[in-house]
């Protein structure tokens, strides 16, 4: 004990006279003044980052963390390191290189975070191909004025250069030896800074790092720079494992399906075995366009009509990740969900699928899509083949001119009166089909207010004036924002889904045939954007003060819920019956096959979703961030808390229960795609049916 205190007091003396040196020789001032280019850098660059942090999660624990600032100053110190290597005239082409690097991982995640509500991925660069078709999106929606603050870091770093190079800062001699002591030293306190914030790390921070699917957790805990290196290994990990991980994967998949439930026949099995099946996938239509109304007129009124007429299912999700439309429609038809990195539609598309066209197609079911875009937009040329679809009318099956085009192709109304046509064809030759019609006119950016027909989004009230005369007043409201032009393009694209009705019962093709209507998932507008709408002061044409009894708070929490899609069945003789109610149970886009295979007779023994009418309100929503939803709570997994949905008590088990549940529902999901594990079961399947036939 007396050599432990001796060895301190040593310690602190060592300390104290080593800070009395500095503040004597004024060292400080001396090292501060020889690497002003290396401090440029290095301030710069941790200044985006923390900026970055700032505007993108907007919570106390994330504008209070220091841990991430530690981590990444240690990357950036290691990093600008090796300049010292170089000499000193050299210096600057090597910082602001990397200057140039770390400004373009902060301005893409801001970019990126703003539209997807998570942070980029190096396996997004396989879709940077359809970027160029989007281009207006980006521009018009999404880049604001943040974003022209990062790239202020390289600016200033020129400047200084200039400003040195004409003092002739860069003369002075350094001898190798010099350098690389140089290197060394700051090596040293970069690698003791990286320490410091090892320590700050929990078992739970270091699990979901590994894991990577909590993007924005990651980001909070461990900084822009560590999450994009660690990016950048779990991209490339799939690879790797696809080579090294099967056995175990394929293990951890079996022992989940072992513990599955067999499902039960309940009051909506088989009832519509047999019959025809159109799925209308309506692009960027939100669940709640079908409760607002501009002037008396509703902005959904067909969407609206279908949900009063059929099967309506109110609190269902649609939780995409980077894949948006793709990715809705693999979890509809296959109820698997998105991959951890890429697309399963862009870097799966080879892999085996129990999907809904499939399992129909087995039931004798002639099976087609049909989208209005480029047939390789998402791949879905080779991925509809994937998915088990007999063929796919893409733009190239359509007549597409200048006049009945809308954003990335043919508008909604021209896109169903041509395939009404072809579905006319195709039902003189099959007896039973199964067809998906992809909207494409309600796609962001919504600028094209032009051709959406007149659907004004203004209030008209009429005043009356002091002399007992009255006037029509305008008030703009929603006219000229984002949010109104949205409105104007879904009201449009409801209308074409209106005249499809029509034109398939005029042609006799809804007599023995059930409608299925998702939104494929929200419209990606930010929520600043909702404020006016719930907040609007018609009497100074601007929002109402937070003060105000009148004033809504729209928090991130009603954000997230308000990103509900419309999921409708409906037939055209169901309303009055039994079927025809409003279903309120929580339900995902992965629940909807094996909920449609019950009800037409085909079954999915690998769906990660659930019929509905079997679990019922024990179901859970999973997102792929790691978020979930019950009826009871929505649980957000980064900030770890959650909004209470009832009055039902939540325990910290049930909690815990979900939170490994989801967890582990993503890896599995993940792992069936990335291990392509159907392909084996599939092949087996194959071998019982030869040698049954064998048999007969």
């Amino acid at each position: 004990m007396k050599n432990i205190k001796n060895s301190w007091n040593k310690l602190l003396q060592s300390v104290k006279k080593n800070l009395k040196k500095i503040k004597d020789e004024h060292l400080i001032k001396q090292y501060m003044k020889n690497n002003i280019i290396f401090l440029t850098f290095v301030i710069t660059c941790v200044i985006n980052s923390t900026m970055l942090r700032l505007f993108c999660i907007n919570s106390t624990e994330n504008y209070l963390a220091v841990a991430p600032i530690l981590a990444d100053l240690a990357i950036v110190i290691i990093v600008g390191a090796f300049g010292y290597l170089l000499k000193p005239k050299n210096r600057f082409a090597y910082y602001l290189g990397f200057s140039i690097f770390f400004t373009a991982i902060c301005l893409i995640n801001s970019i990126y975070y703003t539209y997807y509500t998570s942070f980029a991925s190096v396996s997004m660069l396989s879709l940077a191909q359809y970027v160029g078709d989007v281009g207006d999106a980006v521009i018009e929606q999404v880049i604001s004025f943040k974003d022209f603050l990062y790239p202020i870091g390289p600016i200033i770093l020129i400047v200084i250069n200039y400003r040195l190079k004409k003092k002739n800062y860069y003369k002075r001699v350094e001898m190798k030896s010099e350098r690389k002591k140089k290197t060394i030293k700051t090596l040293a306190v970069g690698a003791a800074i990286a320490v410091i914030f090892l320590l700050t790390l929990t078992p739970t921070d270091i699990s979901r790092l590994v894991k990577q699917w909590n993007r924005e957790y990651i980001v909070m805990k461990y900084g822009i720079y560590v999450y994009q290196a660690n990016d950048v290994v779990a991209s490339i990990q799939p690879k790797i494992n696809s080579l090294f991980g099967y056995d175990q994967a394929k293990k951890d998949f079996k022992e989940y399906f072992k513990n599955v439930e067999e499902h039960q026949d309940n009051e909506y099995t088989n009832i519509f075995e047999g019959k025809n099946v159109i799925v209308i996938h309506g692009e960027s239509l939100q669940e709640n366009l079908m409760t607002l109304s501009f002037n008396g007129q509703e902005v959904t009124p067909n969407l609206n009509k279908l949900a009063e007429e059929g099967m309506f299912f109110s609190n269902f999700y649609s939780p995409v990740s980077v894949g948006t439309s793709s990715d809705a429609e693999l979890m509809f038809n296959t109820s698997l969900l998105p991959t951890k990195s890429g697309t399963a539609f862009v870097s799966y598309s080879d892999r085996t699928y129990n999907a809904t066209p499939k399992l129909l197609g087995e039931k004798g079911y002639y099976t087609f899509s049909m989208h209005g875009n480029n047939a390789d937009f998402w791949n879905r040329r080779n991925m509809h083949n994937s998915l088990g679809y007999d063929r796919f009318y893409s733009k190239e099956d359509y007549n597409v001119t200048k006049e009945n085009t809308v954003g990335l192709g043919i508008n909604d109304y021209a896109f169903f009166d041509q395939s009404v046509q072809k579905i006319k064809k195709i039902s003189e030759k099959n007896d039973k089909w199964y067809g998906t019609l992809i909207m494409l006119s309600n796609h962001t950016p919504f600028a094209e207010v032009d051709k959406y027909g007149d659907f004004p989004v203004d209030i008209k009230e009429t005043v009356t004036k002091e002399d007992g005369t009255t006037e029509e007043v305008t008030y703009p409201y929603m006219e000229g924002t984002k949010l109104g032009n949205y409105f104007k393009s879904a009201h449009y694209a409801d209308g074409a889904i209106g005249e499809l009705i029509n034109r398939l019962d005029e042609e006799g093709l809804l007599d023995n045939t059930v409608v299925v209507i998702y939104g494929d998932h929200d419209a990606k507008l930010p929520r600043s954007e909702y404020n006016l709408l719930y907040n609007y002061d018609k009497e100074t044409d601007s929002l109402l003060d937070k003060d105000d009894p009148n004033y809504k708070e729209y928090d991130s929490y009603q954000y997230e819920l308000g990103r509900k899609v419309p999921f409708i069945i409906w037939t055209k003789d169901m309303k009055g019956t039994k079927l025809n109610k409003e279903y309120t149970n929580v339900m995902s886009m992965s629940d909807v096959e094996p909920t449609l295979g019950n009800m037409f007779g085909y079954s999915n023994k690998y769906a990660l979703g659930h019929d509905i009418f079997d679990i019922k309100d024990k179901n859970i929503v999973v997102f792929p961030n790691g978020n979930w939803l019950t009826n009871d709570i929505y649980y957000n997994s980064q900030k770890e808390e959650y909004l209470s949905l009832t009055d039902k008590a939540v325990s910290e088990e049930e909690i815990k229960k979900n939170s490994e549940y989801a967890s582990k529902l993503l890896d599995v999901s993940n792992e069936i795609i990335v291990f392509d594990l159907l392909k084996e079961d599939q092949t087996n399947e194959n071998r019982v049916i030869e040698n049954q036939e064998k048999g007969n």
